[in-house]
């Protein structure tokens, strides 16, 4: 004969007593997936990928003004000896768009284009880029104005601007044979607006630990005002702007348009 398992019948107060339990554990899982989520999803925007707006014209037509990118923080990361050889690290290339803490203030984030490495020697000859004693083909590059200016469009030579603190001693000590020469662990950046970009060329060399890292992808291009992408305090008008102008002034042609570097040799 089978031997019949017998269990003794719950009372009424414990079904409602285990149903509170489990009702609770319920909660508890609940809020604490969220706070993992939370705290992954904070850890990923801060530490591997960072929302930012485009707000000048120095990377036209690369980047527009009102272009919100992502920035991958983690390619250009440190690398220690097991990291490197599980993470996607990797050194800055010529021709790589970067976002970098701006040497003259380190609180502003700039973006531009990297165009020299420690070692490389560059000149601009009438707006042509001379790399290495090579002219350079930069299908990325626009040139809006016709004129040629003297310093500007060929470089290095007698400013006639005023120059930040970091151009003036790059014009003093980094100058061989009319070439700036890129010193160790410094970039030579460049806005692909050529005649439109405050960039090494003003304010001297990106260091090596200034670098933020390097934009993937558009996620979203509203067109306005440079001034209200600059202004720590976004007003009350600006978010009106764009509830107001949302479907009319997003460049729905940029949603999703990934951002590449070009290789310069």
């Amino acid at each position: 004969m089978k031997a019949v398992e017998t269990q003794t019948p719950t009372q009424p107060h414990g079904l409602l007593s285990r149903y509170n339990e489990v009702t609770r554990d319920v909660h508890r899982g609940f809020i604490a997936e969220w706070t993992v989520t939370i705290i992954l999803l904070l850890f990923g925007m801060t530490t591997l990928v960072q929302a930012f707006v485009i707000p000048s014209a120095s990377m036209e037509d690369t980047l527009l003004i009102g272009d919100h990118v992502l920035v991958d923080k983690l390619l250009y990361a440190p690398s220690g000896p097991v990291s490197k050889h599980i993470l996607p690290y990797r050194d800055v290339h010529r021709g790589d768009v970067i976002v970098f803490r701006y040497p003259e203030d380190i609180k502003e984030d700039y973006v531009k284009r990297a165009i020299g490495l420690p070692g490389d020697h560059i000149k601009l000859v009438n707006k042509q880029l001379i790399l290495n004693g090579h002219a350079v083909n930069e299908p990325y590059a626009v040139h809006k104005t016709g004129y040629i200016d003297s310093y500007r469009d060929n470089f290095p030579s007698e400013p006639n601007t005023g120059l930040f603190p970091g151009g003036i001693d790059m014009l003093e000590h980094h100058v061989v044979n009319g070439e700036v020469v890129v010193p160790p662990n410094s970039i030579f950046a460049m806005g692909d607006n050529r005649d439109n970009s405050s960039d090494s060329r003003y304010w001297g060399f990106v260091p090596r630990e200034n670098l933020v890292g390097t934009p993937l992808i558009i996620y979203w291009s509203f067109e306005a005002p440079g001034e209200d992408l600059t202004n720590p305090n976004i007003g009350v008008d600006h978010l009106v702007d764009i509830v107001t102008h949302f479907f009319t002034r997003t460049r729905w042609s940029r949603e999703f348009r990934l951002i590449r570097g070009y290789p310069l040799k």
